[in-house]
């Protein structure tokens, strides 16, 4: 597949979205609901570390729930660097776009706050890894190679998603209603957020629809969880997809097919000849990677079976 290269003046873009981004920043603040993360913890578990140390068994969360808790909020925590890149893709000027950016990254604050907060006041994860794993990657620090503004759009529609969906699923699996309720919050902001970046990217579609087909393409091939940065992220993702809270289906059914239908990249007319290759190469991506996702869905119910688990990656 050929390399993604944007032909379209990316300022004038902006420009001519702004007034749609300035109608869904008013629509957003209206559904928003203002929380605070101490209401979701249980601050009377709290014991003094210095009094009482962490030991392995005191967490109550299992460890695939607990690698799952690792990887969110380690992502959640190079909140910095997504500023900064989005930033750059979007609010370059005083405009409504540099509200909502500022807005977003309010609100995806709260989001490490709460889960630092849950995990260190019950223990369920070792204080000094979860401190080592912010570390390394807040100095790691993510880009995102210079997107320019389309396929910025595209990846956070997707990447909102699926935090929302990886989020959901954590707090369902770890079979505490502490933990749960506080993943739903998260999740409920998540969700307004991908509405933002999903209706401004189907504002963009009525724009320059070869444009967005093909930036589309382009990010849900190359597509890469922010997380990635973090040390032995494969084989935590590894562990997390065997025990269903985020795998190839997950990604496949709930993540690129939805915004895929919602943005009519399938319905839309009037391509030029490469927005229509695009099309087709998408076409011929998503096919694969829906047989790609059974084949690991008949590995693991086979390996499920023969009783046998992959390697525990421990946090």
């Amino acid at each position: 597949m050929p390399d993604y290269v944007p032909t379209y003046d990316q300022p004038r873009l902006l420009a001519e979205l702004e007034p749609e981004a300035e109608r869904l920043m008013h629509r957003h603040t209206a559904m928003a609901q203002e929380w605070f993360p101490h209401d979701y913890i249980p601050y009377s578990m709290g014991r003094d570390f210095d009094k009482e140390p962490w030991t392995p068994d005191q967490p109550r969360l299992d460890g695939v729930a607990q690698t799952a808790f690792f990887v969110n909020l380690l992502t959640e925590d190079n909140l910095p660097s997504y500023h900064r890149e989005i930033y750059r893709m979007f609010a370059q000027t005083d405009s409504a776009w540099r509200n909502w950016v500022h807005r977003w990254t309010a609100e995806e604050g709260r989001h490490s706050i709460v889960l630092r907060d849950y995990l260190i006041v019950t223990r369920n994860i070792d204080p000094i890894a979860l401190e080592r794993g912010r570390m390394q990657v807040m100095e790691d620090g993510y880009e995102t190679d210079n997107k320019d503004a389309l396929r910025g759009m595209a990846y956070v529609a997707f990447q909102e998603l699926a935090t929302r969906i990886s989020h959901r699923n954590t707090g369902r699996y770890s079979a505490d209603p502490v933990a749960d309720r506080i993943m739903a919050r998260i999740s409920a902001d998540e969700n307004l957020h991908m509405i933002f970046y999903r209706d401004i990217l189907t504002a963009a579609m009525e724009i320059r629809p070869n444009d967005v087909v093909k930036a589309v393409k382009a990010e849900i091939v190359d597509f890469e969880m922010p997380g990635a940065v973090m040390n032995n992220f494969r084989r935590m993702s590894l562990q997390i997809a065997d025990a269903g809270i985020y795998d190839l289906r997950v990604h496949h059914d709930d993540i690129v097919w939805p915004l895929v239908r919602h943005l009519g990249i399938f319905t839309a007319t009037g391509l030029d000849a490469e927005g229509e290759q695009a099309r087709e190469e998408l076409r011929v991506f998503l096919d694969g990677l829906d047989a790609q996702a059974s084949r690991y869905e008949d590995k693991r119910a086979q390996r499920r079976q023969r009783g046998t688990d992959l390697e525990t990656a421990t946090p």
